[in-house]
């Protein structure tokens, strides 16, 4: 289905927070350094062309520390799962949003008042009569499962993940499965291992800081790899 989209770049879609939509930062992401610099929403909606479905949902999340949730939801698809979600980090040049996956892919968009429009594969315009344009919202992240590759560790009643796409490291909900796993995986040591899972991100209050946290919460049994770590061959 990650085909379909005409002028794909190389098929991936975006995102972050919730809180990421009720910030007041003006810091996070401007329309360009030669425009009059402004806060913008991060979070968008729109629905891109289709090449054989009504049209793909796409939503897009950002987060103030560099990595991003995208969701796509194909409209009409007669085949499931019809909905897709991906993450990776994102950058910003003086007039374009840079979006990379976890495969290395890179996406370009570019700012639009306080829309963004996707650009090809090169970070250029795509002459098209076609709607291109995320508008900005206010929404949650989606629950679409994701896969994810990184370094579980779980000590104390309380288990961390370390994205090897992106580096980033998050809490992950109560799992014993995963926590079972872990524990024998890891034989004598107690160190991180690596974990092949899907799962998706939520937003719960931080117990120490009361503040706003991003959690991975696991959506399958997921997979331990002993004696591997993030740049061991996949």
């Amino acid at each position: 289905m990650k085909k379909l989209i005409v002028a794909t770049v190389a098929v991936f879609t975006l995102f972050a927070l919730i809180g990421c939509n009720n910030r007041s930062d003006g810091d996070i992401f401007h329309p360009s350094s030669s425009a009059e610099l402004k806060p913008m929403q991060q979070s968008w909606r729109g629905v891109l062309p289709c090449a054989d479905c009504e049209g793909i949902e796409t939503s897009l999340y950002l987060e103030k520390d560099g990595t991003w949730v995208m969701n796509e939801h194909y409209q009409g698809a007669r085949d499931e799962p019809s909905s897709f979600a991906s993450w990776g980090s994102w950058a910003r040049t003086a007039d374009k949003l840079v979006l990379t996956d976890s495969n290395g892919e890179k996406a370009y968009f570019r700012a639009k008042g306080e829309s963004l429009e996707m650009l090809d594969r090169e970070g250029n315009p795509i002459e098209s009569q076609f709607n291109y344009v995320l508008e900005p919202v206010k929404s949650s992240l989606p629950a679409t499962p994701m896969a994810m590759r990184g370094m579980y560790f779980y000590r104390a009643d309380a288990a961390t993940f370390t994205d090897c796409a992106t580096g980033k490291r998050v809490s992950v909900a109560n799992n014993a499965t995963l926590e079972r796993g872990y524990l024998a995986a890891r034989k004598a040591s107690d160190k991180p291992v690596l974990l092949s899972v899907e799962g998706h991100f939520t937003v719960e209050e931080n117990p120490d800081t009361g503040l706003p946290t991003r959690v991975l919460t696991p959506d399958s049994d997921g997979q331990f790899y002993p004696d591997q770590d993030c740049h061991s061959p996949q």
